[in-house]
């Protein structure tokens, strides 16, 4: 937070996305503190790259995702942190410092949103819904057609986007979340997060995984329309 809205210098990295100085303390700090307590545990960051694990467990950090949010002075963006046994999340963390939101589960024990349990929405129907996505253009090339029926078929459409848009999803305050491209650090905590709150995170034909390089979230309710929809797009 003392970065924040401060006019922070900008790097661009080899994928033309940005980082800054706070993206990698903030990966810094969570590495020294993983070591400290789990010195045996692997490590999958963003800014750093993979530390070998000596057991079944792996952490992996998105220390700042959003970080277009995060330099623009815009307050949507978050710390992710998921620690992962044999490729299958078991505790998700989305932490929104700006926001002062904190959304937490473990598998079996639950979802939280800044300590009282979260549930996502029981919203039924796709022309009621609220569709999230990270961005309706480049993203989506490959997938316009898919685009432009969730568009027409949903109530409302907002870039409220990276991370907080799946924390929208899982708190009940919207009900679709998609990311044709996607990193496993940009999403390992939703994938505990998400059915903890009573929702689905899978990749586009419908398979509960972190690993695939794309995401959809749901609320549960809407998941076989998505599904349909998003299957027809493709045929």
């Amino acid at each position: 937070m003392r970065y924040f809205q401060t006019g922070i210098a900008v790097e661009r990295k080899g994928d033309n996305s940005p980082v800054t100085l706070a993206d990698r303390e903030s990966e810094q700090y969570l590495r020294g503190a993983i070591n400290r307590y789990y010195p045996d545990h692997g490590i999958i960051g963003e800014e750093y790259g993979e530390q070998a694990s000596r057991s079944e467990f792996r952490w992996i950090i998105d220390p700042i995702d959003g970080t277009k949010s995060f330099v623009s002075g815009v307050p949507l963006y978050g710390c992710l942190l998921a620690l992962v046994e044999r490729d299958h999340p078991i505790v998700g963390v989305a932490h929104f410092p700006a926001l002062d939101e904190t959304i937490s589960a473990s598998v079996g024990g639950g979802c939280y949103w800044n300590g009282r349990r979260a549930c996502v929405s029981s919203v039924a129907k796709l022309e009621e819904a609220t569709l999230l996505a990270s961005e309706i253009s480049r993203t989506w090339e490959n997938r316009p057609e898919a685009w432009r029926k969730l568009n027409a078929s949903t109530y409302i459409q907002r870039t409220w986007g990276d991370a907080y848009g799946y924390a929208l999803v899982a708190t009940g305050r919207a009900e679709m979340m998609f990311d044709p491209k996607m990193q496993i650090w940009d999403c390992a905590p939703f994938g505990v997060i998400l059915p903890e709150a009573g929702g689905t995170f899978t990749d586009f034909k419908g398979n509960a995984t972190i690993s695939a390089g794309e995401s959809v979230a749901t609320n549960g309710a809407l998941f076989d329309p998505v599904m349909a929809l998003l299957n027809d797009s493709q045929a």
